[in-house]
C-alpha cells in the first residue's frame, strides 16, 4: 500500500469515493494549423519546439487513461479543438458554456482538462460549471501519490506538490474531506491547513528539502558501499505501462507491482541478478515516463532517477504493440536528455521492444526487420517479458555489451582446490569449464578490469585466453 495511506480503511473510502466520482475528460489540444503556427513562433523566438507526434484521438485515449489510474468514473470525454489558448480560461467561451450545460444535465461532479491551467484558469472554470477542475499536472501528482510505496517516493510527490499548491492555495475536491495526512486534489480542509497560509507551505518544503537531503546520503552511502564490491548497474526506463515491472520481475523472481495500469511502479526498487555465465549485476526498476511530465515533477524525482543517471547501462523497454510506441519513445529520449543523458553520446542505451506476444504474424515479421535494419551496435532486442520469448538473448547482448574491457583468460585449478574454484565462480564468469582425466579442470574466465590483479595474485600461472589459444594452434 502507497506510503502515505496510513491504513486499508482510509484507502478503501478513497477508493470507494473515486469510482463514485463522475469525471469528464476534456482535450483541448491547438489544431494543425495552429500548433504549425506556434511552433514557428517558438522558432523565431529561439525556443525549442517537440514536434507533436500524436494524434488528438490518442492524447484523450491517454488522458483517460490517467483518469482511470486512480479509480475515477469517466462518464465521458470530447476533444476541444483549439485555434489559441485563452488566457481567462484557457478554452474559448462558446465551448465552456457547453461543458457546462453538460456537466449541469449529467450531474458531473470533477472535469479533468488535459493540459496545464493557470490557477487563474482553474478557478475560472470551476466558477462557470460548478464543478470541481483538476488539470493533466495536478491529476499526475494525485496518481504518483496514490502509486508512491516509500518514505523517499512519498516525500518527492508532496514537494511536488507543494510546489503546484503553492499558487493556488486551495483544494480542487473539497468535498472528498476526510482526517488523513497527506496532499492531493482527493484531499480535504480536514486534512491540513497548509493551503491557507504561503508561509507554513514554504516552511513544509524546507523541511521537505532537508528529509531528501537525508534520503539523498544515505542513497550515496548504498552506492558507495557497493562501489566497494563493484556490480554494474543496469536500469530499466521506459513510458509508462510498457512492461519494466514485467520484465524486472520475469529476471529478478521479485514481486513488484506490474498492472496492465499507468504509473504502476514510483519508486525505484534494486536487486541483484545473475547473467548467463555468472556476472553479477544490480538491476533497477524505476517510474515510468509520461508526455508532458511536468517539469516540477522532472524535478522533484532527479534523485528517485540517480540510479538511471548513474546505471552502466540503460534499457530503454518500449511498447511494440502500442499505436504511439514511436511518440512515446521519442518521450522517453527527451527526458532522458533532461537528465543529462545524450543518446547519441553514450553507448549505454540499449532499446527493447516488448510485448512482441500482442503483435499479429505481419507486424512480427516487420517488427524483426526493423530491428535488423539498425545499424551495428544500435539494434533493439525484440522480447515478450510476459512469456519470456526472446528475454535469453536479451541478457547474453547484455553480458557482451558490459564485458567490454574485460579480460579473459586460461588457467588450471588443481582439483584438490575447491575453494579456488569456488571463489572463481564468486568473482569471476566462467564461461567454459572442463574436467580433465585428472580431476583438475581447465577454464574459460572474464574477468573486470577491478578485479584482475587479485585473480592473477590468487592464480599466477593464469594466462590471456588468446595466447593461451595461438600456443596450443601451434604445438
Amino acid at each position: 500500500m502507497a506510503a502515505n495511506h496510513g491504513n486499508n480503511s482510509l484507502f478503501d473510502l478513497e477508493l470507494s469515493r473515486a469510482q463514485h466520482t463522475h469525471v469528464y475528460v476534456v482535450g483541448p489540444y491547438l489544431t494543425e494549423r495552429a500548433a504549425r503556427h506556434q511552433a514557428r513562433q517558438q522558432a523565431a523566438a529561439g525556443e525549442a519546439s517537440q514536434p507533436g507526434l500524436r494524434t488528438h484521438e490518442e492524447r484523450i485515449e491517454e488522458a483517460i487513461g490517467l483518469a482511470r489510474a486512480i479509480d475515477l468514473d469517466v462518464v465521458g470525454s470530447e476533444i476541444a479543438p483549439l485555434s489559441e489558448f485563452r488566457p481567462a480560461s484557457f478554452i474559448g467561451k462558446g465551448k465552456v458554456e457547453s461543458i457546462a450545460e453538460l456537466v449541469k444535465e449529467r450531474g458531473i461532479e470533477l472535469v479533468m482538462l488535459d493540459c496545464s491551467l493557470s490557477p487563474v484558469q482553474q478557478r475560472n472554470l470551476e466558477k462557470a460549471f460548478g464543478a470541481k477542475v483538476i488539470d493533466r499536472t495536478g491529476l499526475i501528482l494525485e496518481i504518483f501519490g496514490r502509486r508512491a510505496r516509500t518514505r523517499e517516493g512519498s516525500l518527492q510527490v508532496e514537494l511536488a506538490h507543494l510546489a503546484y499548491q503553492r499558487s493556488r492555495l486551495v483544494r480542487s475536491w473539497t468535498h472528498l474531506e476526510r482526517q488523513r495526512g497527506g496532499f492531493g486534489f482527493l484531499g480535504g480542509p480536514g486534512e491540513t491547513q497548509i493551503e491557507a497560509d504561503r508561509r507554513l507551505i514554504q516552511e513544509r518544503i524546507a523541511r521537505i528539502e532537508k528529509d531528501l537531503e537525508q534520503v539523498k546520503r544515505t542513497r550515496s552511502l548504498h552506492r558507495k558501499k557497493r562501489a566497494d564490491v563493484p556490480f554494474p548497474v543496469v536500469a530499466l526506463v521506459g513510458y509508462t505501462n510498457a512492461g519494466k515491472s514485467t520484465l524486472f520481475n520475469r529476471l529478478t523472481r521479485a514481486e513488484v507491482l506490474a498492472k496492465d495500469m499507468l504509473f504502476a511502479t514510483l519508486d525505484p526498487t534494486l536487486r541483484a541478478i545473475k547473467l548467463p555465465h555468472g556476472a553479477t549485476i544490480m538491476l533497477s526498476d524505476t517510474v515510468g515516463f509520461i508526455s508532458d511530465l511536468p517539469d516540477m515533477l522532472v524535478t522533484a524525482f532527479r534523485a528517485t532517477l540517480e540510479e538511471v543517471i548513474e546505471a552502466d547501462v540503460i534499457l530503454h523497454i518500449r511498447d511494440i504493440s502500442h499505436a504511439e510506441s514511436d511518440a512515446q519513445g521519442a518521450d522517453v529520449d527527451a527526458i532522458l536528455r533532461d537528465l543529462g543523458i545524450e543518446e547519441d553520446a553514450s553507448e549505454r542505451i540499449v532499446e527493447v521492444w516488448n510485448k512482441y506476444d500482442l503483435l499479429d504474424e505481419n507486424r512480427r515479421t516487420e517488427a524483426l526487420s526493423l530491428a535488423r535494419r539498425r545499424s551495428p551496435g544500435r539494434e533493439p532486442y525484440v522480447i515478450s517479458a510476459l512469456t519470456g520469448e526472446g528475454v535469453d538473448r536479451l541478457l547474453a547482448g547484455l553480458e557482451q555489451k558490459l564485458a567490454r574491457g574485460h579480460s579473459e583468460l586460461a588457467l588450471t585449478v588443481d582439483a584438490a582446490d575447491g575453494a579456488g574454484l569456488a571463489w572463481l565462480y564468486d568473482q569471476c564468469e566462467i564461461l567454459d569449464r572442463r574436467t580433465m582425466r585428472t580431476g583438475n579442470n581447465k577454464l574459460h574466465i572474464r574477468v573486470a578490469p577491478e578485479r584482475l590483479a587479485k585473480v592473477m595474485a590468487r592464480f599466477p600461472k593464469a594466462r590471456s585466453y588468446e595466447d593461451a589459444k595461438l600456443r596450443k594452434a601451434a604445438e
